[in-house]
């Protein structure tokens, strides 16, 4: 996996993602035509969000692990970390303008507080997510959890980042297989 903070590079200052306990590998099926499906030969953008770094942290592990697991190589992963969800939308734009990606996948959490600024994060940030995909005809996945609270977010953080992970796969067979 490759670190970046605004272009790809080799040499990481965060951690590496952590081993944590093995889960079974479900296959994943290509829904039109049932073929399995695999990471092999795909490239991948991760975008993560700092903001409650130990969930996205965790988000992060868990989507990494299943790419992998899935046959991505991790040469062909990019990882970048950005502030906050509202920053996701920027990166996600340079990545699918830079090229050469098959799915990109953001990941990030907002937690309600007591003001209005949790809606305003969450639903900005999703739809700039959204009009970049639309915009520039790729998958991004969006795995930026919101919650009421911390003990929601916890629950949430390793599925849902198993579940981007198998979606950027299948979305970029399918996305490839009707184009």
């Amino acid at each position: 996996m490759r670190q970046s903070t605004t272009k790809s590079t080799s040499d990481s200052h965060a951690s590496e993602p952590t081993k944590g306990a093995r889960h079974q590998v479900s296959p994943i099926k290509h829904p039109l035509t049932g073929e399995v499906l695999t990471g092999e030969r795909l490239r991948i953008g991760i975008v993560q969000s700092r903001f409650n770094e130990s969930i996205t942290n965790a988000l992060r592990d868990a989507c990494v692990e299943e790419l992998i697991s899935q046959g991505v190589q991790p040469e062909n992963i990019t990882w970048i970390q950005v502030p906050g969800a509202l920053e996701i939308p920027i990166m996600m734009q340079s990545l699918a303008v830079q090229g050469g990606y098959n799915a990109l996948i953001a990941l990030g959490c907002v937690i309600r507080g007591e003001t209005y600024h949790f809606e305003l994060v969450s639903n900005e940030s999703a739809a700039g997510i959204t009009r970049i995909s639309l915009d520039h005809h790729i998958p991004i996945i969006n795995a930026v959890i919101t919650t009421e609270n911390t003990v929601q977010a916890l629950v949430r953080q390793e599925e849902k980042g198993r579940d981007a992970a198998q979606a950027a796969i299948e979305m970029s067979h399918l996305l490839e297989s009707i184009t």
